[in-house]
């Protein structure tokens, strides 16, 4: 009977889930595993419309943007939409006092207005292959996991070489379940990308951070730009010569909205999940290591949060910042409790339970150790994952940014330290330090760096093991009586990179001799003294544990898809194209309370308070609602807003297409209900929703209160 009940314990965690719409597949898969099912949801369409090399198909129109996001075309004039938090950075970097994008808005009046981006690129995918064959030519359980590697770099190498020969594309090669398999990526990357649009951000993100992984939610999370390509339509560097992008496909966009129950696909490039991960690793991230990076988000944000509040110049600097910051220190919260709810880790030891039983009876193979492998191996990750994730967040993730940006100048030390010095080359590379440290000092404000160096040395001193600390807390403790304040002060009064001036006095003349003096600097002398402990006492132990649960990881994988043979497995995330499909759906969040599978503006007028900036509703949007000024998108007296569905999605998602039955464009993904935040760690189909911008909404943005609607005229719009 025990076996019994395991059994299907394991085909709720990892079986092929169609049924509980959970998973991430691969597009050239779905004809063989997924597509009778979506059709039996209502998908009206087949796999080769998703996916198709030889004819237009919805890859066409579904790009990366960025590098951390998803977009789709919606005209045939290269026009596309994704998040406004994805947009978020190009916004900021055109948005000033004078023209505070950010605040208010930005609609370009034509194709000439449109702004362009630096380092902006989208990526599309002309095709994808298994190569698991090639890439593991040559490989064998004998040869060392070194060895392994070196092999599949050769491999992957000569690869990617064949499919990008005389061509322009670029490719990858990444892989699948934790090495067990691997695809080709062959993509084509659009390096001139404007901004077309963008809502004001009392809309683009209205709620903040507030209502950042929440539902009921009522943000239009959209932004607009434009693909740019050379007269014969390829991809160029920017140039004002260059003309609208013409895609093979873009989404007709249907106004007829949706209803509970109605099918979903979500098709982008979801970045990360860890779904077939031990019950060890869960124990350690909830237990161990995210309450600790919670704590340390949580005094970032306090901090950064009484300075914006206090100036609405340092609000625009630092909007980016405080929301990067702010999205996984709510997310990891969410987890924490979504998993607990799950008794994710009971269930997790339950499974290995009964695979152990399976793998000792498993003749001529290793499976049977794999679990107290994993167990010694997690014994001491752990501390070492917090030191090195702990110490990311005081120096790389948004914390100490002096500190950090003092380490831009060893590039010119090093030029300058070499036998062969080439004079215009350290010009030219002074000039490029100038424009690195002119983007530093545009959203810098000394006084919260100030403050975060100190709370933050402060929190590494008393959270982090003494093994891991750097000799700078012995200098403080000698020189300042412990005085971690009073060393700051220090620095920050004599380091050359707080102070923008100094600072290029001393690049413009800088010489051999200038080599003692910046090896002195505080700023510096701070940042290699953590680097040097991350060298020598995180990294080579943290590389070492890492390494031997990435074959671990490997072999389990392929123990576990043994050990359940009739189960079809999706692979974990990795930002490479995927399909997931689902269906709109209420829940209930806890008992008592049920949450409709829509919101409206009239959420939007409820939550409106001019003394809360993330409530703060435009004026020109009450004028419209309280005319009822809705046009053609009126629907029962308002205006759909969001929507929620069940469909399994991650960061990357954002901005991803939300389709319907009829593979027209309903909405944009952006995000996901905090109570189902654990599916990347284990899905929930009670739980587990997206959250999405409905079209329409959209729609009446840029037309009604953008007064932008000759923007729609490029699009398809079928009513």
């Amino acid at each position: 009977m025990r076996r019994i009940i395991i059994l299907l314990l394991i085909s709720v965690i990892y079986s092929s889930a169609t049924k509980a719409n959970e998973g991430m597949w691969i597009p050239i898969l779905l004809e063989k595993y997924n597509i009778e099912e979506m059709q039996k949801l209502g998908f009206k369409l087949t796999a080769e419309d998703i996916y198709c090399i030889n004819q237009a198909s919805m890859k066409d129109a579904v790009v990366i943007f960025g590098g951390g996001c998803t977009g789709e075309l919606i005209s045939d004039e290269g026009l596309l939409i994704t998040n406004h938090h994805c947009g978020y950075g190009a916004i900021q970097s055109h948005s000033s006092v004078e023209n505070d994008y950010l605040t208010n808005g930005f609609w370009a009046s034509s194709k000439d207005n449109e702004l362009s981006n630096k380092n902006l690129s989208t990526t599309f995918l002309k095709r994808m292959e298994d190569v698991t064959d090639l890439v593991l030519e040559g490989v064998s359980d004998t040869i060392s996991e070194n060895k392994r590697a070196e092999i599949i770099a050769k491999n992957s190498e000569k690869i990617i070489n064949e499919a990008t020969r005389d061509n322009h594309y670029k490719a990858k090669v990444k892989a699948f379940f934790h090495g067990n398999q691997y695809f080709l990526f062959v993509n084509e990357v659009f390096n001139d990308v404007r901004l077309v649009g963008a809502p004001p951000s009392a809309i683009g993100k209205f709620g903040g951070d507030t209502d950042n992984w929440m539902w009921p939610r009522h943000t239009g999370d959209f932004s607009l730009f434009r693909i740019y390509a050379d007269k014969n339509n390829q991809p160029a560097d920017y140039s004002p010569d260059n003309v609208p992008f013409k895609p093979l496909k873009h989404f007709p966009i249907s106004t007829k909205g949706i209803e509970e129950g109605d099918f979903t696909m979500v098709f982008g490039f979801p970045g990360s999940t860890e779904q077939y991960v031990p019950s060890y690793h869960l124990k350690m991230i909830t237990e161990k290591v995210n309450p600790e990076l919670i704590d340390i988000r949580t005094k970032k944000l306090n901090i950064i949060k009484r300075y914006q509040e206090a100036d609405p110049a340092v609000r625009i600097q630092y909007a980016a910042k405080y929301a990067r910051i702010s999205n996984s220190w709510k997310r990891w919260i969410g987890e924490i409790k979504g998993l607990d709810k799950l008794n994710a880790i009971d269930k997790k030891e339950d499974f290995e339970k009964d695979f152990q039983l399976w793998a000792t009876q498993q003749p001529n193979q290793n499976y049977a150790t794999i679990l107290n492998e994993y167990k010694e191996v997690y014994t001491n990750y752990g501390e070492y994952d917090l030191a090195y994730n702990f110490l990311l967040e005081v120096i790389y993730r948004n914390g100490m940014e002096a500190v950090k940006a003092s380490a831009y100048l060893n590039s010119l030390k090093k030029a300058y330290e070499s036998d062969s010095i080439d004079y215009n080359k350290t010009e030219e590379l002074k000039q490029k330090l100038k424009k690195q440290y002119d983007a530093f000092f545009k959203d810098y404000h000394q006084p919260i760096d100030k403050e975060l160096t100190a709370a933050l040395l402060s929190m590494y001193k008393d959270r982090i093991s003494n093994q891991f600390h750097p000799e700078t807390y012995a200098f403080v403790n000698k020189k300042y009586k412990g005085d971690i304040k009073e060393y700051v002060d220090a620095v920050f009064a004599k380091s050359m990179f707080t102070n923008k001036d100094v600072l290029y006095r001393f690049i413009d003349d800088f010489s051999e001799k200038s080599i003692k003096k910046l090896s002195k600097d505080p700023a510096l002398v701070l940042f290699e003294s953590f680097y040097e402990v991350y060298k020598n006492n995180i990294w080579p132990k943290y590389k070492t544990l890492d390494a031997k649960l990435n074959k671990l990881n490997r072999n389990y994988m392929a123990a576990q898809m043994k050990y359940l043979q009739d189960a079809v497995f999706y692979p974990d995330a990795n930002f490479t194209l995927r399909v997931s499909y689902g269906q709109v759906k209420s829940y209930i969040p806890r008992d008592g309370v049920k949450y409709q599978n829509y919101t409206t503006l009239d959420g939007i007028i409820e939550k409106d308070n001019p003394d809360i900036y993330d409530y703060r509703v435009p004026e020109k949007l009450k004028t419209l609602y309280n005319n009822k000024d809705f046009g053609k998108y009126e629907v029962n007296g308002t205006v759909p807003v969001c929507f929620i569905a069940t469909n399994h999605t991650t960061g990357g998602n954002s901005g991803s297409p939300v389709v319907n039955a009829n593979g027209e464009l309903i909405g944009v993904n952006f995000d996901r209900a905090w109570e189902g935040v654990m599916s990347d760690l284990m899905f929930n189909p009670e739980q587990c929703r997206n959250i999405s911008l409905d079209i329409r909404y959209v729609l009446f943005l840029v037309d009604k209160f953008a007064g932008a609607g000759y923007l729609l005229d490029e699009m398809t719009i079928i009513e």
